[in-house]
Order: structure tokens, then C-alpha cells, then sequence
């Protein structure tokens, strides 16, 4: 299966109490949504996980899960991230709506065509998304996720088109900075 044919949903950050209960971080606009797609996988799709989710609490979701009932049991399961198959996912209907995970591996040239990176992450810290773009030489850019400074997405195309390299620039400074002990 590819990486297309999943898609990272949420992650097991930890126990809870010392009776098995887990702590999940559903990365869904709604966090309980995570529940409503079926079968949750990990990232080979060789384990399922099966939850009971008992509440919320600051976008953490406390959740039973099948098999484990003691804390360490528990611990073993911290940093697992969880995965639903595509076709269990709504269908997106809006021009400007992506799935994290298809933006990922996208090129990203400028309004010449230049080749600028790949987009290797997509972070939300709370004040939306945010796109790291690794450029040719491995450097490591960040920016706004924003119809303004990414007026285009072609998925299909397998790629998208910022609107200034400023970002850009900025990250060779701080290179150049970091090169000369600056």
C-alpha cells in the first residue's frame, strides 16, 4: 500500500491512569472524527487498533483500547501513529482543500518555474497550517499555508507555486550566518 492509499490521522501520545487508558491526539478538524472512519492502522498497516474513546480534553482524546488494560501494557503503544485507509475518508469537495498528506512530496517553484524544495512537512501549531519545504540543499523552510503565499496547488500536477521567495532568502541568510559563525 502506498502512502497514498493512507492517511496519517492521529498519534497515541501516552498512557492515562494505571488501568490502560491511552491518550490519542486525533489530527481531524473535529478530534472524535478519528472514530468515525473505521479500522485505525499503524503506519504498515500489519496492526489495527480498535478504541472506545471516553472524552475529550484540550483536543486529547482518553480512549480504552482493545487489549490493553494495565499502564505498562499502555506505554508500549506511546509514539504509535495512527492511520485510516482513504477510501474510509470524506471526499473533498472544496477547490482549496487538501489532505495533509497529498501535499507532501509536492514540488515548489516560484512564478519563473524555479525549482525551490519539496515539501517534506506540514505543521499546524495552532495558527493554521504551516508547509516545510526542504530546498536542493537540504535546507529546511517554513512558511504560511495561505491562499497569499500559496496561490497555487496542483495536486495532480505534483506541485505548487508560492508567491515570494523571500521565505527563501531569509533561510540563506541564516545559513550564510550559520557558516560564518555569526
Amino acid at each position: 500500500m502506498t502512502k497514498k492509499e493512507k492517511v496519517f490521522v492521529g498519534m497515541i501520545t501516552g498512557p492515562h491512569g494505571v488501568k490502560g487508558l491511552v491518550k490519542v491526539r486525533s489530527f481531524t478538524i473535529t478530534p472524535t472524527d478519528i472514530f468515525s472512519y473505521g479500522d485505525l492502522y499503524d503506519e504498515t498497516l500489519t496492526r489495527t487498533f480498535s478504541f472506545k474513546n471516553l472524552s475529550l480534553n484540550k483536543n486529547i482524546l482518553l480512549c480504552e483500547m482493545e487489549g490493553v488494560h494495565d499502564r505498562e501494557t499502555a506505554e508500549k503503544f506511546k509514539g504509535a501513529k495512527l492511520y485510516a485507509l482513504r477510501d474510509a475518508l470524506p471526499k473533498i469537495e472544496e477547490e482549496d482543500e487538501f489532505y495533509h498528506t497529498d501535499l507532501i512530496g509536492l514540488k515548489v517553484i516560484d512564478d519563473k518555474d524555479r525549482n525551490l524544495g519539496t515539501v517534506s512537512s506540514v505543521f499546524n501549531f495552532g495558527a493554521g497550517d504551516i508547509l516545510d519545504i526542504t530546498t536542493p540543499v537540504g535546507k529546511s523552510v517554513m512558511i504560511p499555508f495561505t491562499k497569499k503565499d500559496v496561490p497555487v496547488v496542483d495536486v495532480d500536477g505534483g506541485f505548487i507555486k508560492v508567491a515570494s521567495t523571500d521565505w527563501f532568502k531569509a533561510a540563506d541568510r541564516s545559513s550564510m550566518m550559520e557558516e560564518n559563525n555569526v
